[in-house]
């Protein structure tokens, strides 16, 4: 082997070995998190968020969010939410959009639901994917549109989120046959 490879391995070794205290403890959060132990969890979270880690930026948005083993803040559970979002997290983004579309923590504000749920949607986020549905259904921030309504909940359910399926049901009686044409046919 000659040097130059040996320095590359070498290198990629050290390189590797950096990465791995960045996961460090996100694993047990989780497993924390799962069995109830939301000390535990905040304890993995919070130096992984704080260091950047788009996925431990959620959980603790969601601690925040739901008030486990902290006050229940909307404003930090947005900051972390936004964090997390910035960074493509799909789930931040759609927990966004539904602080956004309720005015959870924030003036309620349509425009930014549907920004933050359709950045969701488009990664394939079935829930988001829902929520816009219900939002062209519903006319909010958007010109009420049954074939929109129809397309995100398709999506939706096709992805197995099963509380779509009825709000799916009900728009295909308000279109005609013509206009129920499958969104990815």
């Amino acid at each position: 082997m000659t040097k130059t490879r040996l320095s590359i391995f070498i290198l990629i070794g050290f390189l590797l070995g950096l990465a791995a205290p960045a996961w460090a403890g996100y694993q047990e959060g989780i497993d924390a998190y799962e069995r109830g132990d939301y000390g535990t969890a905040l304890k993995e979270f919070r130096p992984l968020a704080e260091q950047g880690h788009a996925w431990a930026q959620y959980n603790l948005g969601v601690l925040y969010d739901q008030g486990h083993d902290v006050p229940q803040d909307s404003q930090e559970a947005l900051r972390w939410y936004r964090r997390a979002a910035d960074q493509g997290d799909a789930y931040a983004q759609n927990n966004l959009g539904y602080m956004y579309e309720y005015g959870e923590g924030m003036p309620q504000d349509y425009q930014k639901a549907l920004r933050w749920y359709r950045l969701a949607a488009d990664q394939g986020e079935a829930t988001a994917q829902n929520h816009l549905g219900e939002m062209y259904h519903d006319g909010k921030g958007v010109q009420k549109d049954s074939i929109q309504a129809y397309m995100w909940w398709t999506l939706s359910v096709e992805q197995g989120f099963k509380l779509a399926k009825e709000s799916l049901e009900t728009v295909e009686k308000k279109v005609t046959p013509a206009q129920l044409v499958k969104p990815n046919a």
